[in-house]
């Protein structure tokens, strides 16, 4: 054998390793872009990629093929990117209301790159996840100003997914109307619950009848529909464009810091990696305590002893039973460690029913 056929020979052999190698590489990208997925982050990380090749460069001694293995790397992850993106392409997100919807706004800054599907009502949108229709389910848990949204939290306690994100999205309350319609041209208005709760000031201040409607988007879409110009409908500023509807007025929700936090649920729980300890890791329980004194706050010393500061502790009246109900917390700490495990284990002796909803990470 000469040495064009053993370098060619040796060629052979390591292309042959470097093709196991790649699709194990792209086996873990797809686990990337899995995780991406869950938490709503770009497929494109330059700073992870720069670093990928800082790192890796110093495994090559010849300066020379060290620019030619630079421009390996890029194309690898080039090809691995695309990879990511071809995957979550095919995500399917649920959300209540229609194009321009508060909660389509947030579905698309969690996930870019899904596809996003249209529920009448918040029990549909939780359900298409449940049964499968969908891969992840984006709903609104709670506002600043107007509180908790109750029946994403029952569909929550009763249902089977679990919250694996949350996404704060500032809300800014408009006035939308049909052309031709004013301020002072428009009697009724038109929006969901929690908007026309926001927008209590403005509502009394112009002497406007208002109506409820199961979400900002669809009452906007009546709006349009009716072609009146006496009736307005309390939206994003997005909805009266895709809608080709009129603003007349940004900005009229009582407080000027009003966000609503946004839930991504799904059929899978997400767990963080307890090697690594962050600042920024929260986790969601819901529970039901024995009917005798003590035993709530018995719970709450549990998850107190083993370090976890709850952010917040809430009750609801549990719908199949009278005067019962069940308390869902949010506490900053990860469910993953020890102490973790240790709490859990506590509380499911303490608790009638408990359930780890979920563990998130804030930005």
């Amino acid at each position: 054998m000469n040495e064009l056929e053993s370098a060619r020979n040796t060629i052979s052999e390591l292309d042959s390793k470097i093709a196991k190698l790649f699709e194990k590489r792209m086996e873990a990208s797809a686990i990337v872009a899995e995780y991406k997925r869950t938490h709503g982050l770009n497929i494109l990380d330059t700073s992870r990629e720069n670093e990928v090749i800082s790192k890796n460069i110093k495994n090559i001694n010849d300066p020379v093929i060290k620019e030619y293995y630079v421009d390996f790397l890029k194309k690898t992850m080039e090809l691995s990117r695309n990879y990511q993106a071809r995957l979550n392409e095919g995500m399917r997100v649920a959300y209540c209301g229609v194009e321009g919807a508060y909660a389509h706004i947030a579905s698309k800054n969690m996930f870019p790159q899904a596809k996003f599907i249209a529920y009448k009502s918040f029990e549909e949108a939780y359900k298409a996840t449940e049964n499968g229709e969908c891969d992840v389910s984006v709903l609104p848990i709670e506002n600043s100003y107007a509180g908790d949204v109750e029946t994403v939290m029952d569909l929550i306690f009763r249902g089977s997914l679990y919250a694996n994100q949350i996404f704060d999205l500032e809300i800014d309350h408009c006035l939308i109307a049909n052309k031709g319609a004013s301020l002072s041209s428009i009697k009724r208005v038109a929006s969901h619950p929690q908007a026309l709760a926001q927008c209590e000031e403005f509502i009394h201040l112009h002497s406007l009848e208002a109506q409820s409607f199961s979400n900002t988007a669809l009452a906007s879409k009546m709006v349009k529909d009716s072609g009146s110009l006496e009736l307005g409908a309390i939206a994003s500023e997005e909805t009266a464009r895709i809608l080709d509807l009129e603003v007349l007025q940004r900005r009229i929700n009582t407080s000027r810091t009003n966000t609503t936090r946004f839930v991504a649920l799904s059929r899978a729980l997400n767990k963080l990696d307890s090697s690594k300890r962050k600042m920024n890791e929260h986790f969601i329980l819901v529970f039901t305590v024995k009917n005798e004194a003590g035993a709530l706050a018995k719970t709450i010393d549990i998850i107190g002893s083993h370090g976890f500061n709850m952010r917040s502790l809430r009750s609801r009246p549990m719908k199949e039973l009278l005067w019962n109900y069940y308390f869902f917390v949010e506490a900053d700490g990860n469910l993953q460690t020890k102490e973790g495990e240790t709490m859990l284990s506590e509380l499911d002796k303490s608790c009638d029913r408990l359930k780890v909803v979920g563990s998130y990470l804030t930005k």
